[in-house]
């Protein structure tokens, strides 16, 4: 079953630039922000002791995103995360920004599992592998792509 993850952001002063718009990079502060809560509360594994005991990094290799409205100090937006793939070392994810019936901004990430030892990407932990699947999509299937 595909699951959506969602979490209320108030938009602050300290996000926006002097036009008192949501300034661009801000935004993946704040997906940065989503994908840890997701690890956290959606996945149920610690984020902080993945990345400071276990040394499991995830950092983003590929990122897309489409700005569609601006957003203002004041406002709350909803972020969305849905999984689109799950690979044996990889995450694809697409997190979308909306308020009030309008998406505000889009953004497609690819994120790697990696060694923070080596440097080098390493396969998906099998307790999060196992994590993942509730978020899966349907026509996905991690075992499949883990052959």
């Amino acid at each position: 079953m595909s699951t959506t993850f969602e979490r209320p952001v108030r938009i602050r002063f300290s996000h926006c630039d002097p036009a008192g718009i949501v300034f661009f990079p801000q935004y993946l502060v704040m997906t940065n922000a989503l994908v840890e809560d997701w690890f956290n509360d959606g996945l149920q594994v610690d984020y902080a002791q993945m990345i400071a005991q276990r040394r499991i990094g995830l950092p983003i290799v590929k990122l897309d995103c489409e700005f569609s409205r601006p957003s203002q100090m004041g406002e709350t937006i909803t972020l969305s995360l849905n999984v689109a793939a799950i690979g044996r070392r990889s995450i694809s994810i697409e997190i979308v920004g909306h308020c009030n019936g309008e998406t505000r901004f889009r953004a497609k990430q690819v994120l790697v599992t990696t060694s923070l030892q080596s440097g080098q990407s390493i396969d998906i932990p099998a307790d999060i592998a196992s994590a993942l699947a509730m978020f899966a999509p349907q026509s996905d299937s991690i075992e499949a792509q883990r052959s």
